[in-house]
Formats: structure tokens, C-alpha cells, sequence
């Protein structure tokens, strides 16, 4: 039986399950949950960091993509950001995309260490990255521009596609083990 499931109710449903279902992963594994901000746990071991902070940009795409369920019970999808394709663990709990530092330099997104300061805090301290912003972001048949994202250098184990790109995505369903997002 299909459910369609507005994206709210996907937000919702998404940080029940993250609590719900234990992670089944290696340490290329992250995981998030929503607060008030960008979460991520790019380390697998529970710590969460949280980030204030929003940004959808505009966007533009066909009618639907759909995604399997990984067997870690979690859906990935290969991303395409300015040219450059990164797999990324979608993530309806964290605010914005999420770059690893290995992915953001493939992607061409370079920093200086001097750049590098708080944007987010987890249960140990601060947490260091880079806010950026996208300039085109694809997902199969999506397309979003200008979208807000975290370089995070080190300490993620993968990308994270979250609601900086997914909020530009005007439904989700979620049939059997699968997930199609839909304009």
C-alpha cells in the first residue's frame, strides 16, 4: 500500500525512526536528528551537533525520483553538486547538506584553515567547519540552486543530503523500501 506523506510528516517520522533503529554501520556511517538547526553525527557514536541557521534556495526539476533502502536500513543517493557526484545518506533530520572535507575539495570548495571556526556543538565542544552554499545541487530528476551547506574538514565519516536541498522537494513517499520524491 502506498502512504503519502507530506514532508512534515516525513520530518517527523524520520527523527521517530532514527531513535527507533539502531544504526547498523562501519565507521563510514553518520546519522542525524532534528533540533533547532543542522544536526549530524558524523562519528556513529551519538553525539550530536546541532547548527542555527536556514536556507532554501530556488530550484527546478521533473516529476519524481526514487531511491532504494540501503540494507543499513537508511537511503543514499549520488549527488551532483556543480559537476561533481559525492554519495550522500539522506538525512531528513539535518537542516542543511552536510559535506565531508573529502567531498567538499572533489566538489572544488576549498578553504583556508584560518576560515575554519565553530558552526555547530556536540556533546564534546565545538564542532569546526565552513558554512558554504551551493551553487546547483541535482538529485536524479531534482535541481535546487544556491543551497545552504556545511564543509565539515574532518570528523564525518559521509555527506549528508538534508532539508537545505529536500525542502525544495514538494512531497515524499515512502512505499515498501522505497522513497520518492516528488514535484
Amino acid at each position: 500500500m502506498d502512504i503519502r506523506i507530506p514532508l512534515a510528516g516525513v520530518l517527523v517520522a524520520g527523527g521517530l525512526l532514527g531513535l527507533a533503529m539502531p544504526m547498523i554501520a562501519d565507521d563510514d556511517a553518520a546519522q542525524g536528528s532534528v533540533a533547532d538547526g543542522a544536526q549530524v553525527d558524523g562519528h556513529g557514536d551519538g553525539e550530536t551537533l546541532a547548527m542555527v541557521g536556514s536556507g532554501a534556495g530556488s530550484a527546478t526539476w521533473a516529476t519524481e525520483t526514487v531511491l532504494d533502502r540501503a540494507s543499513d536500513g537508511h537511503f543514499y543517493a549520488d549527488v551532483v553538486v556543480d559537476g561533481t557526484t559525492a554519495r550522500m545518506m539522506v538525512d531528513t533530520g539535518a537542516s542543511v547538506i552536510a559535506l565531508t572535507g573529502e567531498d567538499a575539495a572533489a566538489m572544488g570548495l576549498y578553504w583556508d584553515a584560518s576560515e575554519v571556526g565553530p558552526v555547530a556543538r556536540g556533546a564534546s565542544g565545538a564542532v569546526h567547519g565552513v558554512q558554504t552554499r551551493l551553487n546547483r545541487v541535482t538529485v536524479g530528476n531534482f535541481e535546487a540552486h544556491d543551497v545552504e551547506a556545511l564543509i565539515i574538514p574532518e570528523g564525518l565519516g559521509i555527506s549528508l543530503l538534508g532539508q537545505s536541498f529536500l525542502s525544495t522537494v514538494q512531497s515524499v513517499e515512502i512505499a515498501d523500501d522505497r522513497m520518492m520524491l516528488e514535484s
